[in-house]
């Protein structure tokens, strides 16, 4: 069965066309300044070439090192992986090789984008670096991001820390089978997350979020609902967006406290 068919509907094909042209165009200019990154590409099972960044890990002084583990970011459905890989730079600086594609069919991916062709490549893309043998294994998941990440989790190896931010618990609201309900693939330990809500989140409301983090909750997530926040990348206040970063970062490297 082929990878890039549709499982939400007819209009699957179109909500994705909307959202990869709103991503907008790829651009090496807003990697200016990461002297530490590196231009990757992943070539998934159905042979679409994923393009996206790494951000090397480095010391103290800004040399490169031994990586001690690695962070993979899982964006939102309309953000390239060069729009935000920057914001992460503090993760490299801490010994981490941050990783960040974009999705197949988006900026400079090859393939057509769908839900469940794209469920595989990070269930690929996971398996991958597992492979590597790195000692800690991070992933940070925003709002379509934690779809893809729940959706295919009964498949992944080894996370000792994730994060989801502002994703939603059902797509089958919205005409997808309830195989790719994200509520439906939370693991029976959730003890190695942290679930993220913002109160003036417009996108993905509490009323979308809840069922998904109430039962992470019972799972022993760590939960934090902020009342400033946003979507993810859409604050609108500078001092919150860093905020969460500063959230990200305790959470994954520092004191595990949201």
């Amino acid at each position: 069965m082929k990878l890039e068919q549709s499982v939400c509907g007819l209009k699957e094909p179109l909500v994705f066309w909307l959202w990869s042209n709103m991503a907008g165009s790829p651009d090496a200019n807003r990697l200016a300044g990461l002297h530490n990154v590196e231009d990757i590409d992943f070539e998934t099972k159905d042979a679409r070439v994923l393009r996206g960044y790494k951000l090397k890990a480095t010391d103290g002084n800004g040399q490169l090192t031994a990586p001690g583990g690695f962070l993979l970011i899982m964006q939102g459905n309309a953000i390239l992986a060069d729009q935000i890989i920057g914001d992460f730079a503090p993760f490299a600086s801490s010994g981490l090789d941050v990783y960040a594609y974009d999705y197949r069919g988006y900026g400079r991916s090859g393939g057509s984008p769908r839900l469940k062709a794209i469920v595989s490549d990070y269930v690929e893309l996971l398996a991958a670096l597992d492979a590597r043998d790195y000692a800690q294994h991070y992933v940070y998941a925003m709002s379509f991001g934690g779809i893809v990440l729940l959706d295919g989790f009964d498949l992944h190896g080894r996370l000792d820390r994730l994060i989801v931010d502002s994703s939603p618990g059902r797509l089958s609201d919205y005409g997808c089978p309830s195989a790719y309900d994200p509520v439906n693939h939370l693991p029976a330990d959730c003890s190695q997350c942290l679930f993220i809500t913002g109160a003036k989140d417009r996108v993905v409301t509490g009323s979308m979020s809840g069922e998904l983090v109430d039962t992470a909750r019972q799972r022993g997530a760590a939960v934090l609902h902020d009342a400033q926040f946003g979507h993810p990348f859409m604050d609108h206040d500078l001092s919150v967006h860093r905020r969460r970063l500063q959230v990200i970062e305790n959470y994954l490297l520092h004191d595990r406290k949201p």
